[in-house]
């Protein structure tokens, strides 16, 4: 059976392996799945089995006035766990968390990490 938290995780995979000149792998441990462009994290996907519902979490860097908005206006998305609390944030199944919302997280996440790039390494600029 497809959980919620499944759902969320694929959603944001998907989303993630779309986008230009993205890898992925596991350099941190064996259940953080780590997204990344031109070497810079911009998705963990927590790839932990366990029972618990709150372990089945994506988590994405935001800007930090709308982490604050997102994590205002719903129940589910928290600041990042293990990160800068002001810069990243966790999203979990619950109440308003959608598969467009989990797909603009990480488009914005990605983007928001792309931008900063040096002009070289931005993807598009080989």
């Amino acid at each position: 059976m497809n959980t919620a938290g499944d759902r969320l995780q694929d959603a944001a995979r998907q989303a993630a392996l779309a986008l230009p000149d993205v890898s992925h792998g596991y350099p941190f441990t064996p259940g953080l799945d780590v997204y990344k462009v031109a070497g810079k994290v911009f998705l963990i996907v927590t790839d932990i089995v366990t029972d618990d519902p709150d372990d089945r979490i994506i988590t994405v860097k935001c800007e930090p006035e709308h982490a604050r908005a997102h994590v205002r206006g719903y129940a589910s998305i928290t600041p990042g766990r293990y990160l800068d609390k002001r810069h990243w944030i966790s999203l979990g199944p619950g109440p308003g968390i959608t598969e467009r919302l989990v797909t603009d997280a990480v488009e914005d996440s990605y983007d928001l990490v792309a931008e900063r790039l040096p002009r070289r390494d931005r993807p598009g600029a080989r």
